[in-house]
């Protein structure tokens, strides 16, 4: 594989990562990717750094992080991850690609920062042995119609009964499918323009196609004895 390193300014602090060269790297040795379901032309995507990435990780500079475990689903690179352990947060990255624990490793000591957790876990496994989250969060996710009930399913598994979610959706047309799986499930929804956020920019353009979806629920009325 050919690397990419990248510095990210964030305001007050830099992110330093390492990414593949491009999506054309491919090194699946022993096929452990294959076994996973993952095939050679989106084995690469997990390790390049989209532009709903950028903006999720933009949200988690000044995200509330006090007293919440989080969890990044679909992390890839996981720079928001990243960003929220710069800044002291409790949190938790998950992917199921088999490179995506290791390049994290690798990004956290490029920051001489504390090792994050990582678990390796398919949407459709609840099983998998992770805690439940106050604040979930993801970017460019819904690849496929059928990522959004296996998705909502996921994080409505882990998710506290209070817990917020954010998805930054990249227009790949799936994310109202997602939206009503999880209202479904007790989450009230509200969207926006990420373009419409100058804040988040930090020095670059966002597309018109990316918005990020907040879902919340609150907990569970007390009836009583």
């Amino acid at each position: 594989m050919r690397y990419r390193h990248q510095t990210i300014e964030f305001g007050d602090f830099d992110i330093h990562v390492r990414t593949l060269r491009d999506t054309n790297e491919f090194a699946d040795v022993g096929g452990e990717a294959e076994a996973l379901g993952i095939p050679p032309a989106s084995w690469p995507l997990f390790g390049v750094l989209w532009e709903s990435a950028f903006v999720l990780a933009a949200l988690m500079v000044r995200a509330d992080i006090a007293g919440r475990c989080i969890l990044e689903v679909g992390c890839g690179i996981g720079l928001a991850s990243l960003v929220l352990n710069e800044r002291g947060a409790d949190i938790t990255a998950s992917d199921r690609h088999p490179e995506a624990a290791r390049f994290l490793a690798h990004n956290t000591q490029l920051n001489d920062a504390p090792p994050i957790p990582f678990e390796r876990s398919d949407w459709d496994d609840h099983q998998d042995g992770l805690p439940r989250f106050d604040l979930v969060i993801g970017s460019d996710l819904l690849y496929e119609a059928q990522h959004a009930a296996l998705l909502a399913g996921f994080i409505d598994a882990h998710a506290t009964p209070d817990a917020e979610v954010i998805v930054v959706d990249a227009g790949r047309g799936h994310a109202g499918r997602f939206a009503r799986q999880m209202i479904e499930r007790g989450f009230e929804h509200t969207h926006r323009h990420a373009a419409n956020d100058p804040s988040l920019a930090f020095g670059r353009e966002i597309g018109a196609r990316i918005q990020i979806h907040t879902f919340r629920r609150g907990p569970a009325p007390d009836v009583g004895n």
